[in-house]
């Protein structure tokens, strides 16, 4: 088949039934990206003749003597191995000037679709974008990226700290060059594919694997029977005992469909794919229980019993065998406190599950390297956690296994977990030869992870001055088959949502339940969500019953300065005020909302307006470390060896401008390697917002480490004493001349972090909406979030983060549901059946940042990636119950929830109206 690729000629034969956007990357053009399989992301758009196309979903064959563009070729002819062109498409220079992007696997099908519009008309980018998916930015960046709407700073200045600086991988991603995990091409690469669990509940018989082994392409075949009998957690944390060790990398019992069952390395996917179903498996059903209220029962199924979990791998104790966790605590008498109460506010609230969605599914590479050496090319956020988790798992030296990420397609706290490094790492040492799984997007819904689903039954007790009396919370959360982050989630879900409340009487009961069902996992916000929509809820319909404006109520009530942050004793713990934007982040929100700015409301329309607020801690708890190094290089440029993830969360951006700020230069002159375990000793990972509050600190230690190392050089070689040298770009300036960089040599310091103390940072959103009373249809008409963020060392990148989280929100909110049906089988395998927001779907949100410096972050920065997924649930059922008089208890709010909540509020006021 001849085509024209890129302005290429190209000879090759696709497979029969191959995809275009799979043979343009056998080719190497790595632009073309795979996000869904079925045409629904958009990250796969080429240009065929000069239209748009989603390459997943155009047979291969149809290119056949017509030219085809990918991202890659977008600016002009070019070949696959070619680097970043000098002069780029106007479209793919917008996308830098406007920051269009952040974790950047969307970016090259975006730009593909927005560089065919026709720039010279006006359109609905709602529509026009409405197949390309983004799930970081909140979309208003790509907007204004279309619109032609620049808004970064220009880097060569050498005051970096505190300005909107572009992202150092801008340019390759904009090209498509930036290299996310399959974005390199090995030679003899295997293929591996999981056959997985048809049962919710079942002990494997026996696996035949005779009819398998003998297809062509079929190299070898894991089941249970060839994997180390070492249990171990997916979860990764600093201290592994903070997750049961409860998993086996493949088991002879099955506890949900979707699990593991068997692994096929074969020399292609297709031949991988044909081996799984040639397999033949004998399975014998167990009863499942997929409800976690029934699965409390003393008559329930058991998830795990004794025989599943031996000797020290147990799990600790627990009320039911069934729980993976639990948290009681209280303080005061609540009780007593309820009795004291002018006024009462008690009820359920119901979170579901809800998918990461990140564009790049979970995926790995493995091969050895010249040494023998294990190798895994991951897409993690958490490297080095992982690398030490196949060490022990696989019986290896840690100094035996290197993991390292390329660029990571998003994570929102999925890519927390180990789910395809240790069967590739096995596949690559039973095989000697480079292994590749990269899941399907209907493994990503299948065989991962959500976040936990929650039932929260809320007690609210106040004064008629609006003094809270009494908060006690009754937490029941989904963990699924398996115990990754069960008690992280609890714990944590259960801490800051209280302890922002000054009350002296607190009490919380929550349970971690196992089901036969997807297990649960890492969510952005780590539990926070879910009892945060519940609480933030109950204190609005407490401030209705006393008359007392929402933002008013919360001031009454918020943590001060000088209060101990308490949710459910006053044992001694290491969270500090090291600053304090509440009250900022409540006053700008109130004005931002007050202003009749915004959207207009269909004639007929209910209106109304809600907001609510959240607290988060700015590290997680038991330690989070980071190591950094940096060297000055014989050019004037600076080598920073950082181990933390870039994913979206923006600390390459960050740890640029820490850096050149510290040593007196300009952003381009950092060159950053990261997410290696070779790169540094250890960094815990990228998740918590730790990015720039712990591996921040450590580099900018580094960094001052390697400036006062240049200045006493330069004293020693000049005489002139360090406090009258200054650090340049282009040397040391001192009142003699100008020392150049050259001159002092190869310098090098490391720097630590951590990750304590730990401070607090605050969020609270508002909605203005609109409400079609006969449809239950909701527009959202004006969104504020207003941010504690301390010193915003990046004001555009930490604008965005909030935008995003936001955007992600409103799907939890609004439509997002991973439902499972009755056998167990999750419902919504696929983007069509599962709706994260479009660009047409998210609103812009008006972003507000506190003004505040903390203590503890590194140049008073706080973290801001997790938290302003938070409030949202809750800041829009306050809306809506604002507009309609309705309250609704469960998320998402559909419109047809909606309107079911409206009619029986009328019901209940006519009722009420005909009493009286």
């Amino acid at each position: 088949m001849r085509l024209l690729v890129n302005g290429q000629e190209t000879d090759a034969a696709p497979r029969p039934g191959q995809c275009l956007r799979t043979f343009l990357r056998e080719q190497g053009w790595f632009g073309v990206k795979k996000g869904c399989d079925a045409g629904d992301c958009g990250a796969c758009t080429v240009h065929l003749d000069g239209e748009p196309v989603h390459s997943c979903v155009t047979p291969a064959f149809r290119a056949a003597g017509r030219s085809v563009t990918t991202i890659e070729g977008l600016a002009g002819p070019c070949d696959p191995e070619g680097g970043v062109p000098e002069t780029l498409h106007p479209m793919q220079d917008a996308f830098l000037a406007a920051q269009g992007f952040q974790c950047g696997f969307c970016t090259p099908g975006m730009v593909m679709t927005a560089a065919a519009l026709d720039q010279g008309q006006k359109c609905d980018l709602g529509d026009a974008l409405k197949g390309n998916l983004c799930r970081c930015t909140g979309y208003r960046a790509i907007r204004d990226a279309v619109a032609g709407i620049a808004s970064m700073d220009d880097r060569d200045r050498v005051d970096p700290v505190g300005r909107s600086l572009p992202a150092p991988a801008g340019p390759g991603v904009v090209t498509g060059r930036a290299a996310f995990t399959f974005d390199i091409a090995l030679p003899g690469l295997l293929h591996l594919r999981v056959l997985r669990s048809p049962h919710a509940h079942a002990r494997i018989l026996r696996i035949d694997r005779e009819a398998a082994l003998a297809l062509p392409g079929v190299v070898a075949i894991l089941t249970h029977e060839d994997v180390p009998p070492r249990r171990f957690s997916t979860a990764r944390h600093e201290n592994p005992a903070d997750d049961a060790a409860d998993t086996l990398m493949l088991d002879s019992v099955v506890r949900f469909v979707g699990q593991r069952v068997a692994a096929v390395i074969a020399e292609s996917e297709a031949a991988a794919e044909a081996g799984c179903r040639a397999l033949r498996v004998e399975y014998a059903p167990r009863p499942a229980v997929l409800d976690p209220e029934a699965a409390l029962r003393a008559d329930a199924p058991l998830v795990h019993d004794g025989s599943d979990r031996p000797g020290e791998d147990a799990a600790p104790l627990f009320s039911h065998p069934n729980l993976a966790a639990e948290a009681h605590g209280h303080i005061g008498d609540v009780e007593a406190g309820f009795a004291q109460a002018h006024a009462v506010y008690e009820e359920t609230f119901v979170s579901q599950r809800v998918q990461h969605a990140h564009l790049e599914t979970h995926g790995s590479l493995g091969w050895l390297d010249p040494d023998g050496r294990l190798t895994i090319r991951s897409s993690t956020q958490v490297p080095f956690l992982t690398r030490d988790a196949l060490a022990s798992l696989l019986g290896l030296e840690r100094e035996r296994v290197r993991v390292a990420c390329g660029r990571v397609g998003g994570g929102f706290g999925g890519k927390q977990e180990m789910l395809t490094e240790d069967l590739v790492g096995l596949a690559v040492l039973r095989t000697g030869r480079p292994v590749k799984w990269e899941m399907t997007r209907r493994e990503q819904f299948c065989g991962t992870t959500t976040r936990h689903p929650m039932r929260v039954r809320v007690k609210l007790g106040a004064k008629a001055d609006g003094t809270l009396t009494a908060i006690a919370l009754h937490v029941v959360s989904n963990t699924g088959a398996y115990a990754n982050h069960a008690g992280g989630v609890l714990h944590h879900g259960c801490n800051e949502v209280i302890a922002v409340y000054r009350c002296p009487n607190k009490r919380v009961d929550g349970y971690a339940v196992h089901t036969h069902t997807l297990p649960s996992g890492a969510f952005r916000g780590y539990g926070l969500s879910q009892t945060v929509f519940a609480v933030e809820s109950a204190l609005d319909e407490l401030a209705r019953q006393l008359g007392i404006d929402p933002f008013e109520m919360r001031r009454r009530n918020a943590v001060r300065p000088g209060d101990p942050m308490v949710s459910t004793s006053l044992e001694p713990h290491d969270v500090e005020y090291g600053s304090y934007g509440l009250d900022q982040c409540l006053d700008r929100a109130q004005a931002a909302m007050a202003d009749p700015a915004g959207e207009p409301a269909p004639e007929g329309w209910r209106v109304g307006q809600g907001m609510a607020m959240a607290m988060i801690d700015t590290i997680p708890p038991r330690g989070h470390f980071a190591h950094v190094r940096i060297t000055l290089e014989a050019d004037g440029a600076y080598a920073l060896d950082i181990g933390t993830a870039e994913f979206g969360n923006g600390t390459t951006t960050v740890h640029a401008q820490i850096a050149a700020g510290a040593l007196g230069t300009t952003t381009d002159r950092i060159r950053i390697r990261q997410a290696d375990t070779d790169a540094v000793a250890h960094d815990t990972g990228a998740y918590g917002s730790t990015g720039t509050v712990v591996a921040g600190q450590a580099t900018l230690r580094a960094a001052t480490a390697l400036s006062e190392a240049m200045l006493a050089a330069a004293t020693a070689k000049t005489g002139v004493p360090a406090a009258d040298c200054r650090l340049t770009p282009e040397g040391v300036a001192h009142p003699g001349g100008l020392l150049p960089l050259g001159a002092l040599g190869r310098l090098s310091a490391e720097g630590r972090a951590d990750g304590t103390p730990r401070s607090i940072a605050f969020n609270v959103q508002g909605f203005r909406v609109a409400v079609h009373p006969e449809t239950g249809e909701l527009r959202i008409l004006k969104s504020v979030q207003a941010a504690d963020a301390g010193k915003v060392i990046n004001p555009m990148q930490c604008r965005g983060q909030v935008e995003g989280g936001v955007a992600q929100g409103l799907g939890a909110a609004l439509y997002e549901d991973v439902r499972i049906d009755a056998e167990g089988r999750v419902e919504t395998p696929v983007f069509r059946a599962y709706h994260i927001p479009a660009c047409a779907d998210v609103p812009t949100t008006q972003v507000i940042f506190a003004d505040t410096h903390d203590g503890i972050g590194p140049l008073g920065a706080k973290s801001m990636s997790e938290s302003p997924f938070n409030p949202v649930a809750a800041a829009l059922g306050n809306a809506i119950r604002d507009a309609t008089g309705a309250r609704l208890t469960a998320t998402p709010f559909a419109p047809d929830r909606i309107f079911s909540a409206v009619k029986d509020a009328i019901s209940a006021g006519e009722a009420s109206s005909s009493a009286g």
